[in-house]
């Protein structure tokens, strides 16, 4: 994830109550939009290539308003879809099923940080097994924010803005422009089977990013990319990551933290049964020297993970200062405490198969390694484990040999 693209609007949000309950179903028309709160049927047509970005937000409204429980359905086919904002308070849960596939701007659109917006709302659904198509190639010629963070903004394809007790399920997010999906504000969401994917050579394009969530759950999900599959901001807290397979991409990350000001502590990260192929970076936590706050990332535990072909499966990166945008020479000081990889297995991609590159300010505090089994077969030389201003407790065996190598700085640092 490139950090200065959203904090700007993180640390300003606004928290919004909406109101709760369960959403009913019934059976859609075929190409209709269909509102079960006043029984009103929007038809849209048949055809493909209709744009229904007023059609959906007349019936989107019309759902919201409903004291009971309503559904909006965007039928089986192909819809252009413009800039759009879904925002509660609503009157009851709203669900929409998105059976079809809506698709953006083709043009670049440079200056937008928004494409589909689900905000302030309690009780929500969105499922259906259709497509947010983002059509991102035109703007990935033009982005240069994996370079500079003083870059024109491209629109991330889907965000949820506090919304609570949610059930995103059954979507597919293509060719982002930006993030596919940026999660804020969140309390209660559970996120199961999710299909991400974008060239591995696409910019700035995260999976899923969150920050300031709490009980974020993602299940059974395929993310393969050209930025981190799974990014975790400041302010998360109890974030539960099962199931997922990431590749390729950048991997799962915590952070990086440290970047801005008055960030929020992270807590509570837990990663289990995963599988990551093919990706730049494995399981990484990553803080900036010369931060700006002095935060506490703690109880992360990675667990029961295969890494195939992955560059630094495992790291923590303490001294992360991407284009020299820091002072390296001052230890960064967010304190990790409580941290955790036990059970992975597998390749890696370069011979550096665990580095823990800790803060010399901010030593890392109880971090634990059990059993992991990683090989490297590269000609120059056998896997190493590195360890820096840490002394992790050792559970089961370790190959390589833990903290059994001289530390080498990462490339570009």
């Amino acid at each position: 994830m490139r950090d200065g693209l959203l904090s700007w609007w993180i640390h300003t949000a606004y928290l919004c109550l909406a109101v709760q309950a369960s959403a009913g179903i019934k059976r859609p028309h075929r190409h209709l939009f269909y509102t079960q709160s006043n029984a009103e049927v929007f038809n849209i047509g048949s055809s493909s290539g209709s744009d229904i970005t007023q059609t959906l937000l007349k019936a989107f409204t019309s759902a919201c308003q409903s004291p009971s429980p309503s559904k909006v359905v965007i039928p089986k086919g192909e819809f252009k879809l413009g800039e759009i904002e879904m925002r509660g308070p609503c009157k009851a849960p709203v669900e929409i099923t998105l059976q079809g596939t809506v698709k953006a701007d083709g043009n670049a659109i440079q200056g937008k940080e928004k494409w589909v917006v689900f905000g302030n709302m309690n009780g929500f659904k969105l499922n259906g097994g259709g497509v947010f198509d983002g059509e991102g190639n035109a703007a990935w010629r033009v982005n240069n924010c994996h370079q500079t963070f003083n870059c024109k903004k491209l629109p991330i394809s889907i965000r949820f803005d506090f919304v609570e007790n949610a059930e995103i399920k059954d979507i597919s997010s293509i060719d982002a422009k930006n993030f596919h999906i940026n999660v804020l504000g969140a309390k209660n969401m559970t996120m199961d089977n999710i299909k991400i994917t974008a060239p591995e050579d696409s910019p700035n394009t995260d999976g899923i990013h969150l920050g300031r969530s709490d009980g974020v759950k993602i299940l059974n999900s395929f993310i393969s990319t050209g930025d981190d599959c799974i990014s975790v901001g400041d302010g998360t807290s109890n974030l539960h990551v099962e199931k997922v397979t990431c590749g390729p991409g950048h991997g799962i990350s915590v952070g990086s933290l440290g970047r801005y000001g008055k960030e929020q502590d992270v807590s509570g990260i837990r990663v289990v049964n995963c599988t990551l192929q093919e990706t730049d970076n494995g399981l990484r936590i990553k803080t900036w020297p010369s931060a700006a706050c002095s935060t506490t990332a703690s109880d992360i535990h990675f667990e029961d993970i295969i890494v195939k072909n992955v560059s630094n499966p495992i790291l923590i990166d303490q001294e992360y200062c991407p284009w020299n945008q820091c002072n390296k020479k001052k230890a960064s000081t967010i304190k990790l405490v409580n941290i955790s990889f036990k059970n992975v297995r597998g390749t890696s991609g370069n011979k550096d198969a665990v580095k823990l590159l800790c803060s010399k300010g901010y030593p890392c505090q109880n971090v634990e390694i059990g059993d992991i089994d990683i090989k490297y077969s590269g000609a120059d030389g056998p896997a190493t484990f590195q360890c820096s201003n840490v002394s992790p407790k050792l559970l089961g065996a370790q190959s390589p040999e833990a903290c059994s190598s001289p530390v080498t700085k990462l490339p570009g640092q």
